[in-house]
């Protein structure tokens, strides 16, 4: 899937042939907001007049934004992934769970900083 960014937010792009119109919505909010344009002028115009429009609407609301995590999450991954994890951390001297998280942390500083 194709993304676009504004102000913090992520949109999801897709294209619709039958219709000849690029669409999205407004990822990781407290709501539901689409956008649509015919060129990706017009739709990355949309996309930031969307989310200009949401957090006014949320403001005058006084509705938080951002959807709301709890910081669970449940991972699957394949029994041999699974057993060399638990190898890893073991090595480590941590918890399965503080070595996913630590892994995770890392993989998302680096991703910021790109």
């Amino acid at each position: 899937m194709n993304t676009m960014s504004y102000k913090g937010y992520i949109g999801s792009v897709e294209y619709s042939e039958k219709d000849q119109v690029f669409f999205g919505k407004v990822e990781g909010i407290n709501g539901l907001v689409n956008f649509e344009g015919e060129s990706v002028k017009e739709l990355t115009a949309a996309f930031h007049e969307a989310v200009d429009d949401y957090l006014a609407y949320c403001n005058d609301e006084g509705i938080e934004p951002d959807k709301c995590y709890t910081g669970n999450l449940n991972v699957r991954l394949t029994p041999t992934i699974h057993r060399q994890i638990a190898i890893l951390a073991k090595q480590a001297g941590m918890s399965i769970n503080a070595y996913i998280k630590k892994a995770m942390e890392e993989k998302v500083k680096v991703a910021s900083i790109l």
